[in-house]
């Protein structure tokens, strides 16, 4: 199951302890490692509970853990000893899942309905939203979708995003339902629907799991997925931050529109790329520094 997009709501001073680990993502088995490593050396199958298969595998994790500099390890006769570097923190505030359906008509709310279902029976996430594209009518269309009432309706246009419904905050803490088979729902269809819980264990270990992926792949930049050579890119102050504005568009691009093919697109003249300083090698490459100076403002600890 995998949803279009993920927020993570974050402990600010926990986040800026997660950067200790580094900027890549933590998989399953390096969690395992990292939040089990003691604060004295010892060996790693005391130190681990048991994963529940082969303790190879661990050991293998062991020495990734080792190589990237997330943990210590030493060799002492035939055994592996390992010991922590930091304390793992504790930084996931809220997840907030979102499926992504501009054109949400009647059949493709029939197609997502068993999709959001598992998500509200499971409650991996804190909430769970269905973004739209807004009509503009009296009352949108998606509230008049079988959607479960539990997850929040999100209608978007040109102007942003409003909020249709909110969402129901969802159990995280307790057991989830997983949904294994359900009835057609025919005028002949009498069975039952079969289902199995979620420990709230695994629950915790998937939620941080999410997070981990989400902080080692989400983070944008502007630099590497648009053009900021363009003589038509600007930059635009907006309340939440500085965002990238075309010119030539006369509106915020996205980074489909924002790149060589665009009919719009002009290379900055070579004469800006022979200035000096404030903007030594023309406005693109300025920008460029500026965006990576911010992006690493934004990302604590690295």
């Amino acid at each position: 199951r995998r949803w279009d997009t993920v927020v993570v709501e974050c402990d600010p001073a926990g986040l800026e302890r997660r950067a200790d680990f580094g900027a890549d993502e933590l998989d399953s088995d390096l969690l395992h490692v990292v939040r089990s490593a003691p604060a004295e050396w010892a060996w790693y199958r005391d130190a681990v509970p048991d994963p529940g298969y082969p303790w190879r595998y661990v050991r293998e994790a062991v020495h990734r853990a080792a190589d990237r500099g997330v943990i210590e390890r030493r060799r002492r006769g035939n055994r592996i000893e390992l010991r922590r570097k930091w304390p793992y923190p504790d930084w996931v505030r809220r997840i907030i899942a979102i499926e992504n359906k501009p054109d949400l008509d009647a059949s493709a709310a029939r197609r997502l309905r068993p999709q959001v279902e598992h998500d509200v029976a499971m409650a991996l996430a804190d909430e769970v939203w269905v973004a739209t594209a807004a009509t503009g009518g009296t009352v949108e269309p998606a509230l008049l979708e079988d959607l479960p009432v539990e997850a929040g309706i999100l209608t978007v246009d040109e102007d942003g995003a409003s909020v249709a419904w909110h969402p129901t905050t969802l159990p995280v803490e307790d057991p989830g339902t997983r949904i294994l088979d359900r009835p057609d729902g025919g005028d002949h269809d009498a069975s039952a629907a079969r289902f199995e819980y979620a420990d709230p264990d695994w629950k915790r270990d998937k939620r941080l799991e999410l997070a981990e992926r989400a902080y080692g792949r989400g983070w944008r930049s502007y630099v590497g997925t648009m053009r900021p050579d363009c003589r038509h890119f600007e930059l635009g102050p907006e309340a939440a931050g500085v965002f990238p504005h075309c010119g030539a568009k006369e509106r915020s691009q996205t980074a489909a529109e924002c790149s060589g093919s665009c009919p719009a697109f002009e290379p900055e003249p070579p004469a800006w790329r022979s200035r000096g300083p404030p903007i030594e090698g023309g406005p693109g490459a300025a920008i460029k520094r500026l965006l990576e100076r911010r992006r690493e403002r934004r990302r604590p600890g690295l």
